[in-house]
């Protein structure tokens, strides 16, 4: 159980954050210059991330991830960052989901499961999907599961279960943030045991972590791509990132 002490504690350090990431107050990101931030993909090779190239491919400045209806991963199957394993940090990239069943999602602060299979991640999750059921949302793949759903400010405390502390916005409304079928850019702020995802400079999650079992202060960064039956393509460009 959340008790008022700890509940002003988790809000408290959240609007910290906010603030200082000028987010607080506001419904969108402010259009500040952009600095500090270091781009990792060239635009023409897979130089620096590591995937199943049976899946991924370089094409037209993208990097894009595609499966068909016969052709499958036996699991999620993601394409990972070589250049390290961040702990604090900001990210953020582009990238356009197709077809009906597309699921995909920005890893971070992951390790890799080798005993399971090559390219499988476990860790957080900025998730996203092409019905927009999930986008934004924190996620833990292959740990605790839905963590911080769209819309919500929540708090995991040490050993206990994701809690919900206070409201972003209405998830409907923030879903309408997001565009189905075309470009729209994830930004991901991880300091400590605080992530916030944003999408199209719309606030959609904030989390912060106290279960010390569970929780990751850094890891490899990757991008999903999903099992489905009808087959989906993840496309993704412009990735940068900046670490402190």
């Amino acid at each position: 159980m959340l008790t008022s002490k700890t509940n002003s504690f988790a809000i408290g350090a959240v609007a910290a954050l906010l603030t200082a990431a000028g987010l607080y107050g506001q419904t969108q990101v402010p259009p500040l210059a952009e600095t500090g931030f270091q781009s990792i993909f060239d635009g023409r090779t897979m130089n620096g991330w590591d995937g199943d190239t049976d899946f991924w491919r370089v094409e037209n400045g993208e990097m894009i991830g595609e499966t068909k209806a016969d052709h499958q991963p036996k699991q999620n199957t993601f394409l990972i960052w070589r250049g390290g394993k961040p702990g604090d940090f900001e990210f953020k990239m582009q990238y356009k989901l197709t077809g009906p069943e597309a699921n995909s999602g920005v890893q971070y602060r992951s390790v890799e499961l080798p005993e399971v299979a090559k390219y499988v991640l476990k860790g957080y999750q900025a998730d996203m999907d092409v019905a927009q059921t999930y986008t934004g949302q924190l996620y833990e793949e292959r740990n605790r599961g839905f963590v911080s759903l769209r819309g919500q400010i929540a708090y995991v405390p040490d050993g206990g279960k994701p809690g919900s502390v206070g409201s972003l916005g209405d998830s409907n409304v923030l879903k309408g943030f997001i565009n189905a079928s075309d470009w729209n850019e994830i930004h991901i702020i991880a300091r400590g045991n605080t992530l916030i995802h944003i999408i199209n400079g719309h606030v959609m999650s904030v989390t912060v972590d106290d279960d010390k079992a569970n929780r990751k202060m850094d890891g490899v960064i990757g991008v999903q791509l999903h099992v489905t039956k009808s087959g989906m393509k993840m496309e993704v460009k412009n990735i940068r990132i900046k670490q402190f």
